[in-house]
């Protein structure tokens, strides 16, 4: 194999997942290329300004400093790639999986490939996108042939955004191929940048187990929610009842309520599998539609449980003020992605309510223009006739919220005369 300075790596998708595999591409001696469409994410990037909070602009600064890092929207900097990456999005539309982004990138890559490459998605999505449709682009569109003129494989991103523990270099990471040629390019190439890879024996059994991954979530912050829906109704605390569970040392494993889920995997990769197997097997995944159901109306529940809160103290939803802390989905990111902090909001603007929103992750575009964006202050939370925390950044001041209505959908405010938990 030659030196990886020698290499050119494009990847394909400067998000969540491509710009932190292609800073860890370029730290470990490859060129690289961040291939994206976006051409204001791509001038972003080459001012060397990061909008993805797990890479900071010293970071990034640093990999442009070295001359093996470009971001651009031209297709032809991909010419002479021997490992090509795609991270592109796979969203729903109307309930069905939407590869075109995947189809999109197969097809500008063939352009360019060439004997010897190795081409590697790691797009979230349904068991035999890589072996049927991925790869037959690939060959179409090169007149190569995958598996002896070039080389396939899956391994599924496993990015956490926020995470402070486990990053891209040391959380373990799945290899497949479409044969065994294939399998070890592509395991050569992630063993250069993370500690673990596991092999599986093909990309239908990696598709799926990132599946795996995502509905096992899915489902278990389910059960909490709807658990707490219930627990609440009972008079029983259900942050207690977790924390006394949590103590047991095997057979249980610790998930939280909150306000439903958000990003664009657990919303969406969970229904890939439910949509696959309808469509090959003719069967109803029924934990997943119930999970769906469940996390889906999580914003509808809070947003009656503020009405309540209001109505005991003689107030109605319409008109009030109310003060949403976080739109993103998760604690100290910027990521409003399906975010159910941002249908919450809009509910509550729906009813009438002078919604005003703090989050000093979340960047206005990313949420509706129609929340009037906020700082969390002493000024503000005095204003608001309610306070819904729907997503706690650790950088939100709680001790402003002393004294405040507060409806709290993560359990880290202490249960009080003020204080309701979900």
């Amino acid at each position: 194999m030659a030196q990886t300075s020698e290499r050119k790596v494009v990847v394909v998708g400067q998000g969540y997942v491509g710009l932190p595999l292609a800073m860890r591409a370029v730290e470990a001696g490859y060129d690289v290329v961040g291939y994206d469409v976006d051409p204001v994410r791509v001038a972003r990037l080459n001012d060397r300004d990061s909008y993805v909070e797990d890479v900071s602009n010293d970071e990034l600064t640093s990999a442009i400093a070295t001359g093996r890092y470009v971001a651009t929207t031209e297709p032809a900097h991909c010419e002479s790639f021997d490992i090509a990456v795609v991270t592109v999005p796979t969203p729903l539309r109307e309930g069905v999986p939407d590869v075109t982004y995947i189809e999109e990138a197969a097809q500008s890559l063939a352009k360019y490939l060439r004997p010897g490459a190795t081409v590697i998605l790691e797009s979230t999505t349904y068991p035999g996108t890589t072996e049927g449709i991925f790869s037959t682009l690939l060959t179409n569109g090169s007149g190569l042939t995958a598996g002896s003129d070039f080389f396939v494989g899956f391994s599924p991103e496993r990015i956490d955004p926020g995470n402070r523990v486990w990053g891209f270099a040391n959380t373990p990471k799945l290899v497949s191929g479409i044969d065994p040629a294939s399998l070890d390019a592509v395991l050569a190439f992630y063993d250069d940048l993370v500690e673990t890879t596991v092999v599986v024996r093909s990309p239908r059994e990696a598709e799926l187990a990132k599946l795996l991954e995502n509905t096992f979530r899915h489902v278990n912050i389910a059960l909490v929610n709807e658990l707490a829906m219930f627990a609440h109704d009972l008079g029983i605390d259900i942050w207690e009842t977790i924390d006394a569970a949590a103590t047991k040392p095997f057979g249980f494993m610790r998930f939280t309520p909150g306000p439903g889920v958000g990003g664009h995997c657990l919303p969406i990769d969970p229904s890939y599998l439910s949509w696959q197997v309808k469509r090959a097997l003719g069967h109803a995944f029924r934990f997943v539609e119930l999970a769906n159901d469940v996390n889906d109306h999580m914003p509808d529940y809070l947003v009656r449980r503020v009405s309540l809160a209001l109505n005991r103290r003689q107030r109605a939803v319409h008109g009030a003020r109310i003060l949403v802390l976080g739109l993103a989905y998760k604690k100290n990111t910027g990521d409003a992605r399906e975010s159910p902090a941002v249908r919450v909001a809009q509910l509550l603007l729906s009813l009438g309510a002078d919604v005003r929103a703090a989050d000093p992750h979340v960047v206005e575009s990313h949420a509706d223009s129609r929340i009037t964006r906020v700082m969390l202050t002493r000024e503000e939370v005095s204003a608001a006739d309610h306070v819904v925390l729907l997503t706690d950044h650790d950088d939100f001041d709680l001790g402003l919220l002393e004294h405040a209505y507060v409806l709290d959908a993560r359990g880290v405010l202490p249960r009080g005369e003020y204080v309701e938990h979900l």
